[in-house]
Parts: structure tokens; C-alpha cells; sequence
């Protein structure tokens, strides 16, 4: 290991606990701040009631820090789930939100089951199967539609009922004319605050979550708009220079919750499980929430300053586990959340635990104090959703993907394209297949599209050889990195890549991810080969491919070693 000895890593279980609960909790206590908001925003903007997050953020911290193969990460509802919950809830219940509600509990059941699958047929690599670049266009595309469906909350608008996507998007001028002053304030005060919290550096000030100060200050102007009472009003009815604006506000822009945590409880409706329309829904929920928990736990590990490995074949078994816990008693599907568990490590958690206190701490709050939820405007909860999704989908995200290489951009754009223009799962599949043409037209032969050819020899005791020969691509690396799992630690591992005609920037990824870990576990990588290739961008994980000269001269050489 590097940068921490041995010794210091964190116990876990009991032990844990009883050496770390101090920082445990109060990292718990801080992220249950964040999850609170979040939790019931994300619940609400994917159809369901605003207490179904929270269940399922309980059942997370609660159930699921005890029994996953992570260390540091939350788990609970993601944004990124919102777009397929809400599709399932909108498709099933055909106009009846509760029916949809219901159905679209039923497909979580069937999901979970799958992931639980997963998990047990050591499945959870199958993440490398999803090229990156679309894997982040289906992410952006999911930040795209958050924003265009949360914006109307934020300014206190409805767009038309039954409206695409596209004619959302196209509503909003008319929804900036139309706003209703007071909610606008709320719903945009908030967007400032976010802004504004994202670009301080003190770190004292950072240890205040910002959506707390979001939902503090909603929760203040929502009293001094006596949104609590339904009244019309005019807005700034002494203005001269300004056409009278008419408007109404009341409890309708607040929070709805039941004073009873228990009749929060909702079971599932099984009655369309043989229909296309509900196995689409299971699919697209298993799809997102694995690949969204699969990346967020490798993330994460990186963010852990003791360089631990989470076993991620039991963190989809243990979420996988969650959800149908979730699933059957009324809440939205989870994941192992990066914004949560970003905030988890900066905090100074130690382990699991402080995942199990925020879960404990979200319990004994919606039990003591729901009626403070009650108080909480939707337009505070809908500006924490519109900048995580521009978050999703900054400029950033594509200059990012741009440095990767042109290549890179065009199906991260063409994915998103596909989702917004079709569904998540046919957006997806269009960018994968994207991909292959992308490959087949470089040269990429067909027997190499789902099959690698590698070998593994040991030369010397202390030496691993690795020889890629032909094309490594996203849809054939599966066999070899499950091969790379299994190597021995503490060794020399060469990879001898001059036989290799193609490397596509999955696969690079991948082994630079196999790099960090097998060297931050005492051992060492080596590249050979690397200077006989070219690449299509300046980035050190760009696409690579055989120089001409070196092609025409492609041999099995083994120098030396």
C-alpha cells in the first residue's frame, strides 16, 4: 500500500464500530443532511410519493451497509434512476399515477432479483462491457431530461399534459414568461446558493451541506410567502413600468407528506408482469441502477485514503438485496451514490457504519418530525435536481469526452441523441453499436469483436507476462480482465502490447484501473510495446492503434525476458 501502512486501516464490523463510531457519525449525520432533500426530491421527480426515497435510503443505510462489499460508499436513491422509475411509473400506469406507482414497484421486485443474480454468478464486471463514452452519454442524456422536466417546478409552471420530451423542452420561454414570481424565487434563490457553494474553497464552510442551505432557505421564504395557506397575490402590484402579474401559491408547492411514517407503506402490483411494456421497465431498471452502482463503487474506491477494494460482486448481491426489500414495501430502487459517498470520504468516514447512521438518523427524523418536511417548497427540491443534472451534462462533461479523442464525442453525442430521441435502453444500444461500427471501420476483424486472444506466461518466479495479441476492445475484455483478477499480488506484471493491433479506451481504462489497485497493493506494471502504436488523441488513455510499418511486421516477440 502507499501513502497508509497496514496497520491503520479501519476495522470493520463490531470492531469497527467501536473504534471509529465517533467520525462515523458525524459523517453520517452530515450526509444524512444532504440524503434528506435529495432523498425526497429524486422520490417525487420519479412519480412516486415523496417518502419512497427516504424508505429506501433507510433500507440502505440500515440494511444494506451491514451485508455490501464496499467500505465507504451510501447507498440510496440516484438521479440517475429517475428518467427509467418515472418512464415505468408514466408507460404501466397509463394516467393513473398510483397504479403506475404500484406496477412500477412490482418491476423493481424483478429487477432486484436480477441483480441479486448478478451478484451471485459473479457478474459485476460486466460493467466493462459498456464502452465509456456511452456509459457517460446515457448519463448526460439522464441529466438533460431531469433538467427540462425539473425546470418548470423551479419557476412554478406546468408544462402541458401528455407533453414529449422535446415539447418540454420547447415550453420553457413560454414557462420563463409565465412563471409565478414567488415559487421562481424559492426555486432559483436556490440554484444561486448552489453556484455559489460550488465554487468556495474554505473548508470549514464546504462542511456545511449545500442543500441543507437550499432546503433552509426555501423552508424561509416558503413562511414568508405563507405558502402553508392557498391565496392569489400581485406581484409587485405598486410597479408602474411592469404589467400586473396574477398569481396563486398554497400547500401544493410544499411537501405532501402523512404524519405517520407507517401508512408510507405501499406494495406492489403484479398484474401486468407478463406484459413487453413491464419487462422493458425491469430491464431498464436493472441496466441503469447496476451500471450506475458498479461505476459509483470503483469511483469511490479511489476516493478511500486507505486504497481499499470493494468486492462488487457482493455490493450488487447486497443492493440487488436493498431494492427488493424496497421494492416490496414501497421504495425507489438504490445505488451506491457518488455525490453521497464523495461527501462520506471528505467527511473522514472510516466505515460502513457511517452509511448505517445516516440510514438511522434519516429513520428517527421522518418518525419524529414529519411535519418540518411538510414545509419543504418543491421548488427547493427541483433546484437541487436541475443542478444535478447540469452537473450531468456540463460543458464540461463533453470537453472531458473530447479529450479523449473525436471519436470519443461522436458517441457520447450520438447516445444522447438516442435516448432523448427513443428510450434509455434503445439510446444505449444505438451508441454501442455505434462503437462497433467505429471499430469495424479501423480495421477491427469480426473474430475479434467478442473474442481476445491473450497469453499468461511466467517467465521468472517474481515475473508475470501479458501478451495481448490482436484487438482488446470493450466487448471482447471481459475474459482477460477476469483473468487479471486472479493474478497473484506483489509480483512484476508485464504487458507486452506490440502484437496488439487495436486498444480501444475501455480497455485502456481498465488497465489503468488494474494498474492502480495491483500497485497500491504492493506489486508493479510494466508496458512494453506502447511506442509501436498510434493514438487519435493527446490523452494517455486515448484509443491506440498499430503504426502501418509495425502492422505489416506484427510478430510474437517476448524481449528476452
Amino acid at each position: 500500500m502507499t501513502g497508509v501502512s497496514l496497520s491503520t486501516v479501519p476495522k470493520t464490523g463490531l470492531a469497527g464500530l467501536k473504534e471509529n463510531w465517533h467520525s462515523d457519525l458525524l459523517s453520517g449525520f452530515l450526509v444524512f443532511l444532504i440524503a434528506l432533500p435529495l432523498c425526497l426530491g429524486i422520490s417525487m421527480a420519479s412519480g412516486f410519493p415523496p417518502m419512497a426515497g427516504i424508505i429506501s435510503a433507510i433500507i440502505g443505510g440500515v440494511l444494506v451497509s451491514r451485508i455490501n462489499g464496499s467500505f465507504v460508499t451510501i447507498n440510496g436513491p440516484a438521479a440517475g434512476l429517475i428518467v427509467v422509475v418515472l418512464g415505468a411509473v408514466q408507460e404501466l400506469g397509463k394516467g393513473d399515477a398510483m397504479a403506475g406507482y404500484r406496477y412500477a414497484l412490482a418491476a423493481i421486485v424483478f429487477a432486484s432479483a436480477l441483480q441479486i443474480l448478478m451478484g451471485v454468478f459473479k457478474m459485476g464486471r460486466l460493467s466493462s462491457f459498456f464502452p465509456a463514452s456511452v456509459v457517460h452519454g446515457m448519463l448526460a442524456a439522464i441529466g438533460i431530461i431531469i433538467m427540462a422536466k425539473q425546470i418548470n417546478v423551479v419557476l412554478g409552471t406546468s408544462p402541458e399534459k401528455g407533453s414529449s420530451l422535446f415539447s418540454t423542452i420547447a415550453q420553457i420561454p413560454h414557462s420563463i414568461v409565465n412563471l409565478n414570481p414567488e415559487i421562481a424565487i424559492i426555486g432559483v434563490s436556490g440554484l444561486i446558493i448552489l453556484v455559489i457553494w460550488s465554487m468556495i474553497k474554505n473548508p470549514t464552510l464546504k462542511m456545511i451541506p449545500a442543500p441543507l442551505i437550499v432546503v433552509l432557505v426555501g423552508m424561509g421564504l416558503a413562511q414568508y410567502f405563507d405558502l402553508e395557506h392557498q391565496h392569489m397575490y400581485l406581484f409587485l402590484p405598486d410597479a408602474t413600468f411592469l404589467p400586473h402579474h396574477e398569481a396563486t401559491v398554497g400547500p401544493k408547492f410544499l411537501v405532501a407528506i402523512s404524519d405517520n411514517f407507517m401508512s408510507s407503506f405501499y406494495f406492489p402490483d403484479f398484474s401486468k408482469s407478463l406484459s413487453l411494456e413491464f419487462w422493458e421497465a425491469v430491464v431498464s431498471i436493472c441496466l441503469v441502477g447496476s451500471l450506475e452502482s458498479l461505476l459509483s463503487a470503483m469511483a469511490v474506491d479511489k476516493l478511500d485514503p486507505y486504497k481499499r477494494h470493494s468486492n462488487l460482486d457482493r455490493d450488487i448481491t447486497a443492493v440487488g438485496a436493498g431494492n427488493l426489500i424496497a421494492g416490496l414495501i414501497g421504495g425507489l430502487p438504490m445505488i451506491a451514490e457518488i455525490v453521497r459517498s464523495s461527501a462520506n470520504v471528505n467527511n473522514g468516514a472510516k466505515t460502513g457504519w457511517a452509511n448505517f447512521f445516516h440510514g438511522a438518523l434519516l429513520l428517527l427524523f421522518v418518525v419524529l418530525f414529519p411535519r418540518l418536511i411538510h414545509s419543504i417548497p418543491l421548488a427547493s427540491l427541483a433546484a437541487l435536481l436541475v443542478f444535478t443534472g447540469f452537473r450531468l451534462a456540463s460543458p464540461k462533461e463533453f470537453a472531458k469526452v473530447m479529450g479523449v479523442g473525436k471519436e470519443q464525442l461522436f458517441m457520447f453525442v450520438v447516445t444522447i441523441i438516442g435516448v432523448l430521441a427513443t428510450d434509455l435502453l434503445i439510446g444505449v444500444a444505438i451508441g454501442i453499436v455505434t462503437k462497433f461500427a467505429i471499430h469495424m471501420l479501423r480495421g477491427v476483424r469480426l473474430n475479434n469483436l467478442f473474442k481476445i486472444h491473450y497469453v499468461i506466461e511466467r517467465p521468472k518466479e517474481d515475473t508475470i507476462l501479458v501478451q495481448i495479441i490482436g484487438a482488446a476492445i470493450f466487448s471482447n475484455f471481459m475474459a482477460l480482465k477476469n483473468a487479471l483478477a486472479l493474478l497473484e499480488k506483489g509480483k512484476t506484471v508485464i504487458f507486452q502490447l506490440n502484437n496488439a493491433y487495436m486498444l480501444d479506451h475501455t480497455v485502456m481504462e481498465s488497465i489503468h484501473d488494474f494498474q492502480h489497485n495491483y500497485e497500491n497493493e504492493g506489486g508493479k506494471c510494466v508496458f512494453l510495446g506502447l511506442e509501436t502504436h498510434d493514438t487519435y488523441s493527446r490523452h494517455p488513455l486515448a484509443v491506440r492503434r498499430m503504426k502501418p510499418d509495425n502492422m505489416s511486421r506484427r510478430k510474437s516477440d517476448h524481449y528476452g525476458i
